[in-house]
């Protein structure tokens, strides 16, 4: 912890990462273990969502029996700990691959929504955006009786149903136009808004140190940042239980739990 103490010093541009392992002591799960396999079925893949109405049900009927917990989930120790560095002006930016919107709750302020966030839905017609929650309320108004079936939640928001009562549900159309209603987020399969991926690539241009929290860097947008961090000589770093796909990148690697590691760090930091 000294040593990543040190790395953190040596930086006057830090990027931060952070993943699914930083959410999980806030009661959300992740979507692998620690040798970076599956732990519950592959998420609704993008082109599925847009060419099938029977995975767009499979989807808001899981998203509506998951969401409420979602949708209570607090900030942990981790969250806040990232949000006293920032006001101390250690961490200068930070981008999340989370959508559970914990890092905005906490009062994190320099922060990149790399793939969304699951608290705005949008129409792919007309483009409006909607609150999650009113969107909540019509699925609860359309199907009064899901909301008592959810079994465990998953990492992207929703829980597991059977598959009779995903048949049966019925999906919320756009209020103005009538058009397909998509959570505002980057599913499996899909692209990162292309405003949103230069934001993304000027961050990692404009640092000079990468720590990455609580990722595998499984998926390739991560380890993208990580990557092209390398290549530009930029030292990294990871607080993460587990592999990562840019184990081989890393300066400083230390394997523990991200609310506590994150609170440690934050007190040598800042220590009188």
């Amino acid at each position: 912890m000294r040593n990543l103490v040190q790395f953190i010093h040596n930086s006057e541009r830090l990027l931060v990462l952070t993943g699914a392992g930083l959410s999980e002591p806030s009661g959300i799960p992740v979507y692998r273990d620690k040798s970076g396999t599956w732990l519950r079925t592959t998420p609704v893949q993008h082109r599925e969502f847009i060419t099938s109405q029977s995975s767009r049900q499979r989807y808001w009927a899981r998203s509506m029996a998951g969401w409420p917990k979602m949708a209570m989930a607090a900030p942990n120790e981790g969250h806040l700990a990232l949000v006293k560095l920032e006001q101390a002006g250690v961490i200068k930016q930070l981008i999340t691959q989370n959508v559970d919107c914990l890092h905005q709750r906490a009062g994190q302020q320099a922060l990149i929504d790399m793939h969304g966030s699951l608290d705005r839905v949008q129409c792919l017609d007309c483009e409006k955006v909607y609150a999650r929650s009113s969107v909540q309320d019509t699925l609860q108004a359309l199907n009064p009786l899901v909301q008592t079936q959810a079994a465990q939640m998953r990492p992207d928001g929703d829980a597991d149903l059977p598959n009779e009562l995903i048949a049966s549900i019925e999906i919320p159309s756009c209020p103005d136009c009538e058009g397909v209603l998509k959570p505002d987020v980057v599913f499996f399969g899909g692209t990162i808004p292309r405003q949103r991926a230069e934001q993304i690539s000027k961050a990692v241009e404009d640092c000079d140190a990468v720590l990455v929290i609580g990722s595998s860097l499984t998926v390739f947008s991560g380890f993208r940042i990580c990557r092209d961090a390398h290549r530009a000589g930029k030292p990294i770093a990871a607080l993460n239980q587990g592999k990562t796909r840019a184990d081989e990148l890393l300066n400083l690697k230390l394997e523990v739990d991200c609310a506590q590691g994150l609170t440690q760090l934050q007190h040598l930091l800042l220590k009188a």
